[in-house]
């Protein structure tokens, strides 16, 4: 019997990639735009050390909280059709966000952006699987989009720092307009419609369980980071956990359940998940202490700090482009494992950072983890795509997606945590005795407050020892969050290598 090939795609299709790909970078530059506006929003709004934590990771975790729920939803009412809605939602809480008055507003807002974001994502990576049905077409088009949502998550910073130099902090957010018109006007004409015509209907006691089992668990976290564990934290994790429980309980009865747990019983889908989760996790929590350390620690402008982050951008994506070669003659189990060692070496070299005088160490190894981090994530993401039938592209991608998110909040989170405690153990007994309480107050919280009490007091003899000791206590911070991180990319290169070593690595769920 002759098999016959799937269709390639053409002009229209490669013009639609392109557009798909705008959004794709500027909603990955939401989870790290932030990044060098810390220490202006810090200066203005006055949050504190959790509040912060809020700010730069609510985004990341509510857009993880509803990806599945809308990722499903696209498979039923039309992926276009999502996409363009979720672009008007997006366009007006980015105009909110800008104008936040507070921190609590600020928070708010970028809890918005998130599930307006979440319309986006899976529509995005569903319509290139539906568009780029011969597999070779389809790798080259996930390469493309895998590498637009890695330059937005570090252009982030650059383009923040550009503005923050000419604009207030709000300014970084007003970059969702011309792209999403550009989308809402060009996205109907280039881009075709899909939805699954046989789907059922969308479970909402599924979607809430789905979004309540997360913001559970992720309230858990921030409360012990921020007071260790307290009664709440544990009751919220219990909570978490019992409902992500009755979560996959209810999928098994369903006849079309939200999520197809089918999937993770596949060896190979699970492996390249956590793989890709990892990858978001370290780089995305790695880069904002780096962003701050060019500024806090070097006192180095917005501007200047975020062009010195655009090395790592050219790392990522030469790591992609290379790998786009290599795997047509290597087994992507031992390219993943490979890269995963050398993301290790970057963060050993992060580790012998000595203070305002290792520009080069610190650009050495951001640019070497990078470059290890943009080739798993890369991979997995060409054997997640391709896990799944066409009608369930939404679904797949969703999950996929959720990885990402969560990964990157995580380890904004989980990695940012281990980074407070860390500085404020550091902090606690160094403080000059002279510090009026308000300064010292600050200065324990975070660096970002060491800094702004000091600028307020340039002339009082208290203020360089408190920098000198914040600052020591910040550079000692960033060492243990790095050791912290050679742990975990090392474990998941030989979780890689065990599991996709015996499985070929290419191998679906379905």
């Amino acid at each position: 019997m002759t098999m016959t090939a799937p269709p390639r795609a053409g002009r229209r299709e490669w013009i639609g990639l392109v557009v798909l790909a705008l959004p794709t970078v500027l909603l990955s530059m939401d989870l790290t735009v932030l990044h060098l506006a810390v220490p202006s929003i810090s200066s203005e709004l006055r949050p504190s050390g959790p509040e912060l934590l809020w700010i730069t990771d609510i985004y990341g975790f509510t857009l993880a909280g509803f990806l599945i729920t809308m990722g499903t939803l696209g498979d039923r009412v039309g992926r276009r059709r999502l996409l363009l809605i979720g672009a008007v939602a997006f366009t007006a809480a980015s105009v909110l966000a800008a104008l936040s008055t507070g921190p609590g507003m600020l928070i708010a807002t970028r809890a918005l952006l998130g599930v307006a974001a979440s319309t986006l994502m899976p529509s995005t990576l569903s319509l290139i699987r539906n568009m780029f049905l011969d597999a070779r077409q389809r790798s080259v088009a996930v390469g493309v989009w895998m590498t637009s949502f890695m330059v937005g998550a570090m252009l982030g910073p650059p383009v923040g720092g550009l503005l923050l130099e000419w604009f207030w902090w709000g300014s970084v957010f007003l970059l969702a307009l011309p792209v999403m018109a550009l989308l809402l006007v060009i996205g109907p004409i280039v881009l075709p419609e899909y939805r699954n015509e046989d789907a059922g209907r969308l479970d909402l006691p599924s979607a809430l369980l789905s979004l309540l089992a997360v913001l559970s668990v992720v309230y858990a976290v921030k409360t012990v980071a921020s007071h260790g564990f307290t009664a709440a934290a544990l009751v919220s994790l219990a909570a978490g956990i019992a409902l992500g429980v009755t979560f996959v309980r209810r999928q098994k009865r369903l006849a079309e359940p939200l999520l197809d747990l089918g999937l993770f019983r596949n060896r190979t889908f699970a492996t390249a998940l956590t793989a890709m989760t990892v990858c978001s996790l370290v780089m995305m929590g790695s880069n904002l202490f780096v962003a701050q350390y060019l500024q806090l620690v070097l006192g180095l402008t917005p501007l200047k700090a975020g062009l010195w982050m655009i090395p790592s951008t050219l790392a990522s994506i030469t790591a992609v482009m290379v790998v786009q070669r290599l795997v047509q003659r290597y087994r992507p189990a031992l390219l993943m494992s490979v890269s995963f060692v050398v993301a290790a070496l970057g963060f050993a070299v992060i580790t012998r950072v000595e203070g305002p005088d290792s520009l080069g160490t610190v650009l050495t190894g951001t640019c070497v983890f990078a470059f290890g981090l943009a080739a798993p994530g890369v991979l997995s993401a060409d054997i997640l795509v391709g896990s799944g039938p066409p009608e369930r592209a939404g679904e797949v991608s969703a999950i996929q997606e959720t990885s990402t998110e969560l990964g990157g909040a995580f380890g904004l989170a989980v990695l940012g945590s281990v980074f407070n405690a860390a500085y404020r153990a550091g902090v606690a007994d160094t403080v000059p005795a002279a510090t009026p309480e308000a300064a010292a107050s600050a200065a324990r919280d975070t660096l970002g407050g060491a800094v702004d009490a000091a600028s307020r007091a340039p002339d009082q003899p208290w203020t360089e020892g408190l920098l000198d000791v914040t600052r020591s206590a910040f550079v000692d911070a960033f060492h243990t969050t790095a050791l912290v991180s050679i742990a975990v990319v090392l474990l998941t290169a030989a979780l890689v290598a065990s599991v996709l070593r015996r499985t070929g690595g290419r191998k679906t769920a379905h």
